[in-house]
């Protein structure tokens, strides 16, 4: 049953994400490639996953959910892209592919990063939800991808490579790192649905 749901989802979203990689002019071309061989490329799609199951939960639409889902896998895909460069992690492979930056170029693949970045905030801002609910959600991708989330934990990651951490700096670069964007994949998909405070706090809790 699980695995099935999964698979829905992870249909689901990569339908919504499909369109994205369309190229507006012809020269273009080569970042659009490479920013959809970064997306496209048989993840698990968990955060997705947590959105629709979360706005399913109380009540909301798929249809709600959509461009929240397509959001945070935006994110997670640039981050990998960005961490398997050769100034951060240096991975030839990912999920037994050639990197981003293997299969086309290392400037392609930053230019790639930086351009998923900006679509999911773009897709948030182009979503057909009330203002209030765009800014809510903008605000928690915000905080949740940045220095104060995931940017932040991968700081932490570099800075402790070579020594030994103690549990709490272990749960430190997890919380941000990883932690942050699955806590707002829940929050997200709360703020579409129209839950309050309450239920928005324990979901993520």
């Amino acid at each position: 049953m699980i695995a099935g749901y999964q698979q829905r989802c992870q249909a689901r979203v990569d339908a919504a994400l499909e369109p994205l990689f369309c190229a507006p002019q012809t020269e273009l071309e080569p970042l659009y490639a490479a920013m959809r061989y970064s997306v496209i490329n048989g993840g698990k799609r968990i955060r997705p996953l947590l959105v629709y199951a979360a706005c399913e939960a109380l009540e909301g639409s798929l249809e709600q959910a959509d461009a929240a889902a397509c959001a945070v896998e935006l994110v997670h895909a640039y981050s990998l892209v960005h961490d398997d460069l050769p100034a951060m992690d240096n991975d030839d492979l990912r999920r037994g592919k050639a990197t981003v930056h293997k299969a086309f170029d290392e400037a392609t693949a930053i230019l790639a990063g930086d351009a998923l970045q900006a679509a999911a905030f773009e897709t948030l801002a182009n979503a057909a939800w009330p203002d209030a609910v765009k800014v809510q959600a903008l605000t928690l991708l915000l905080k949740a991808s940045g220095s104060r989330g995931m940017c932040g934990g991968q700081q932490l990651d570099m800075d402790a490579s070579g020594r030994t951490l103690s549990l709490t700096e272990l749960q430190n670069v997890h919380a941000l790192k990883t932690g942050a964007l699955i806590k707002a994949s829940v929050q997200l998909a709360a703020a579409v649905a129209g839950a309050s405070e309450n239920e928005s706090s324990a979901l993520a809790a």
